[in-house]
């Protein structure tokens, strides 16, 4: 599916949906963060949006996470009815096929949101999530993402090398598979002791956050070498719906809410990413703080690594095979791969 940029303009969006209709639509949306969250609030600004573009005829209450079911029960629960939509990171689904983990989050795949975008709407991603979706009577409607995660580290790194040996913390999965592929030893720690840790040196570096959060809770502080842009972690956040109700809509409010997602996607990207550029020059300015960039050449080494922890990923079902390949098409497409 191609989505073209649709710009900020949602009175020229509203166009779109020129005719009143007699029947108004009204869904009940779970987001997977809690209220008062940053991405929460761009979440809230969307069902606004989406008011806007319809002229009134979708109205969407988001509820915080947790508010009906549990955030890894969503998706039955709007399979079922019970939610209508959700917005949620789809990683929380691995466990009913690890598909789900490989196409949330391939780690060291993409260098920027814009390159994960491009996937799912120009290089068969947003096929792949309705091929995933619709057998749990779900739709995808589209993709945001909170952005690429910057590194957090008390040590220089440069290059793919200079990981050999550091004790990192990840989560556990396919993102510490792959750091200890790249020669470093993962360590497992809730988020509650990443700053303890690295602040007593049991830990060397972090999978964390994205760089203005880091540079907020005093994480480069501590740990003065951080690497931005990062390279590994960039999740996929989708909008989902009821497939039955998304199909019963009027084919210019779905157009409307395909759009009204894209804007979406527009704010909070382009928003977070004015946040970090913001922190970065912040943590340079006061003179204690090295931020590392890494080659497109040492990126494409973490990538490769990267590759054969996917391959192994893609080994476990078949649509896991499916995304493994249209996957590594893209980036071979896009030059970002051999």
């Amino acid at each position: 599916m191609k989505i073209t940029t649709l710009g900020h303009s949602v009175a020229a969006l509203a166009l779109m949906t020129g005719a009143a209709a007699a029947q108004d639509f009204s869904f009940r949306f779970q987001s997977s963060d809690p209220a008062g969250n940053p991405n929460f609030i761009f979440q809230q600004e969307w069902t606004d949006t989406v008011s806007e573009m319809t002229e009134g005829r979708v109205a969407i209450e988001l509820l915080p996470v947790g508010s009906i079911v549990d955030y890894r029960e969503t998706q039955d629960a709007v399979g079922a009815g019970l939610l209508d939509g959700h917005i949620t990171d789809t990683s929380y689904f691995a466990g009913r096929d690890p598909a789900f983990g490989l196409i949330a989050n391939p780690v060291g795949a993409w260098a920027s949101p814009e390159q994960m975008i491009d996937f799912v709407e120009n290089g068969g991603g947003y096929e792949l999530m309705n091929e995933l979706n619709n057998p749990f009577g779900m739709q995808f409607i589209g993709v945001s993402t909170p952005g690429l995660e910057a590194f957090v580290s008390r040590v220089p790194l440069d290059s793919v090398e200079d990981l050999q040996g550091v004790k990192v913390r990840s989560p556990e999965g396919l993102i510490a598979n792959v750091f200890q592929a790249a020669g470093a030893a993962p360590v497992n720690l809730p988020a509650s002791e990443v700053f303890t840790s690295l602040d007593k040196g049991v830990i060397d570096a972090a999978d964390y956050s994205v760089f203005s959060v880091n540079q907020e809770l005093g994480m480069n502080d501590i740990a003065r070498h951080p690497v931005y842009p990062g390279f590994h972690s960039l999740p996929l956040v989708e909008v989902s719906m009821n497939k039955a109700k998304w199909d019963d809509l009027p084919e210019d409010l779905q157009q409307a809410l395909t759009a009204s997602v894209k804007v979406f996607q527009e704010n909070q990207v382009g928003t977070l990413m004015e946040r970090d550029l913001e922190a970065v020059e912040a943590a340079r300015a006061g003179g204690e703080i090295t931020v590392h960039d890494w080659s497109d050449e040492e990126r494409a080494k973490f990538r490769n690594i990267a590759r054969g922890e996917w391959e192994k990923m893609a080994s476990q079902s078949p649509m896991a095979q499916k995304v493994y390949d249209t996957l590594t098409a893209h980036l071979r497409d896009r030059g970002l791969m051999d």
